[in-house]
């Protein structure tokens, strides 16, 4: 057996299933889960539509690189979201099987595990701390050292590289960054993207974009500015950026495992080259549907209303209890609840048992450095439910916390 594999750490949801081990949650309560990111929002009819009327292309292989009029598809909406003057759908562009095979796979291309034969140090990933567990298993499964790079709620929840001494940036091969964040819902602005190209410039490595929630913020005149966009801003090239993003929680079609990856063509070309014997290319039905789900915007509009109006109805409530700060974007409440007396993890089986609500504790979602844990203090909340759901969830929080 590949002897990596031993690395791993449980997934987030593996560590709930064994905190709640024991736990008979009051019957009193229907249950209400707040635990993981899935959308819950219904699937726009029109897309349903187009994966019944594309249904023949179950006969067909699809090609790993997507159908041209996919890719075009793509081209166009990068163009029109991020402002850009051109996209090249031929070489700048690939369809993915979901942004999360597309994060893991993205690193097998870009390490460079010879370097660690060569200088005898093993090249690192830098991973955001809180961040998704995905990027810490990619970087260990391509045989390099995963470094978490805490967010500090003191510089907006985003990541402090100045903490980053230059021995590790020496030995950097791949950044990942996540904006909007999971789990804080935080934005990188010009200034932090200009710090990261720098960064790039002066040590050479590669930027991983995650902006899977990039469609779902609060202001519709200020959209989270992505790294693609930032680059053209700054005058640069696509140069050794590539951005991930995904029709899952901007279309409310995560079974789909429908995304899509832009960027530098050289290192595209090679991402292709990998994919092709990974063998994951997207069915041909859902490429079809996709171009559906790229080409329209309204639908994209209402999903993001329905999480103004659970976010504007539900974080007065809860503040009455607890300190929470409104996220920049994204559908999940970063929450601290070191004020009940309680650690994540008591909070989370103690909130089951009595009102059968289910959060995630934010040390699953993070690692200790230094000594410390960034997420021991705080839960994260997914405000994926209906919004009666969402706000009888949260009124059980209240009562909850109110009780302690």
């Amino acid at each position: 057996m590949n002897p990596r594999l031993n690395l791993l750490q449980p997934y987030p949801f593996e560590r709930l299933h064994a905190l709640f081990s024991g736990v008979t949650p009051s019957p009193a309560y229907v249950p209400i889960n707040f635990s993981i990111g899935e959308p819950k929002h219904p699937t726009p009819a029109f897309i349903r539509e187009a994966v019944q009327a594309s249904l023949d292309g179950l006969g067909l292989y699809p090609a790993t690189a997507g159908a041209l009029p996919l890719r075009h598809t793509i081209a166009l909406w990068l163009q029109r979201r991020y402002r850009l003057p051109s996209v090249d759908p031929a070489t700048e562009v690939l369809p993915v099987s979901g942004s999360r095979e597309a994060l893991f796979a993205f690193a097998q291309t870009i390490i460079d595990s010879s370097y660690t034969n060569a200088v005898g140090f093993q090249p690192v990933v830098l991973c955001p701390n809180p961040g998704y567990q995905i990027y810490e298993g990619a970087a260990l499964l391509a045989g390099a050292q995963p470094y978490y790079v805490n967010s500090d709620p003191a510089y907006r929840y985003v990541c402090d590289y100045s903490t980053v001494p230059d021995h590790v940036w020496t030995r950097t091969q791949l950044l990942y960054v996540c904006s909007p964040g999971n789990p804080t819902g935080a934005v990188l602005d010009l200034d932090n993207w200009r710090e990261i190209f720098s960064l790039s410039d002066r040590f050479g490595f590669t930027i991983a974009s995650d902006e899977c929630y990039s469609e779902i913020y609060f202001e519709e005149c200020s959209p989270p500015i992505g790294g693609l966009q930032a680059a053209h801003i700054l005058g640069r090239s696509f140069e050794r950026i590539v951005m991930f993003s995904s029709l899952s929680k901007r279309s409310n079609i995560p079974g789909m495992r429908s995304g899509c990856v832009a960027g530098d063509a050289s290192l595209l070309k090679n991402f292709l080259l990998f994919r092709t014997y990974h063998g994951s290319a997207l069915s041909p039905v859902y490429q079809a549907a996709s171009i559906a789900a790229w080409g329209d915007e309204q639908h994209v509009f209402d999903n993001r209303q329905r999480y103004v109006e659970k976010f504007s109805a539900v974080t007065p409530m809860l503040s009455e209890v607890l300190d929470i700060t409104m996220p920049d974007a994204g559908f999940y409440l970063w929450v601290r609840v070191s004020c009940t007396g309680l650690d994540d993890c008591t909070f989370a089986r103690r909130l089951y048992a009595a009102h059968n609500v289910t959060v995630l504790p934010g040390s699953y979602l993070a690692r200790t450095v230094y000594c410390t844990n960034p997420g021991c203090d705080y839960v994260r909340i997914a405000l994926v439910p209906d919004k009666s759901k969402c706000i009888e969830g949260i009124r059980r929080i209240v009562e909850f916390c109110k009780s302690l």
